[in-house]
């Protein structure tokens, strides 16, 4: 499967809830997920109001659908600012382990990574992924126009039934909406690829807690599983 990087003069289809997703033909993506428990309410809404604080300051309308290509936009200091200030919170808050974490249990985040490497070469490309205990990161190729939502619909939709049923729980087990972001470089999918093996050392995991994968049999990180 070809791949292409994010280009801005292409066709760009975007919906939004909480967070935006545009999504390109045949693109890379790197997507995260969560369980509904990983962060609380109370630190997202404090985050999410910071963000749309930050965005007015810069003259743009938080609820603006495509405000993100706004973002895109502005002078390469505060884009990066952006980016730094907000999507690294964001991802730290995930890696201060809230909820009961209850994929830190092998048989739990088996159901995941059993998931995701089932349809690989078929449906899509994956180039890299973690299931950590409270979230999931993956960087993947998309084929098609509109395929990425769908996909990650489908992924939390029949993991959170499985998991669901070994905990003999119900109701929601994910989080509504997913972060994803269209890859834009080589170097920036060599980026991604480095944070997702990098992430359980950051969070200081023992290596019995999370599952990392790699489609670049050369990457090495502790606990790397291929």
């Amino acid at each position: 499967m070809d791949f292409r990087f994010f280009d801005p003069g292409a066709k760009t289809d975007v919906t939004q809830r909480q967070l935006p997703h545009w999504e390109q033909a045949d693109a890379y993506y790197f997507i995260t997920w969560r369980t509904a428990d990983s962060v609380p309410a109370n630190v997202f809404e404090k985050w999410n109001e910071e963000r749309c604080a930050w965005l007015r300051d810069h003259g743009i309308d938080p609820a603006l659908e495509d405000w993100q290509r706004e973002v895109e936009m502005l002078p390469e200091r505060d884009h990066r600012e952006f980016y730094r200030v907000f999507t690294t919170k964001w991802h730290g808050m995930l890696d201060e382990c809230h909820g009961d974490c209850v994929l830190k249990q092998p048989g739990l985040r088996d159901v995941v990574v059993q998931n995701l490497r089932h349809m690989d070469g078929e449906k899509y490309s994956l180039e890299a992924f973690v299931v950590m205990p409270n979230h999931v990161h993956v960087l993947v190729g998309v084929p098609g126009r509109a395929g990425m939502k769908s996909l990650c619909r489908n992924w939390k939709r029949y993991t959170a039934g499985r998991i669901n049923t070994l905990l003999g729980k119900d109701g929601q087990f994910w989080q509504w909406e997913s972060f994803d972001h269209v890859v834009r470089s080589p170097a920036s999918l060599e980026k991604f690829r480095n944070y997702i093996l990098q992430n359980p050392v950051k969070a200081r995991l023992r290596e019995e807690e999370y599952h990392v994968f790699t489609n670049q049999p050369s990457c090495c990180a502790t606990g790397l599983r291929k």
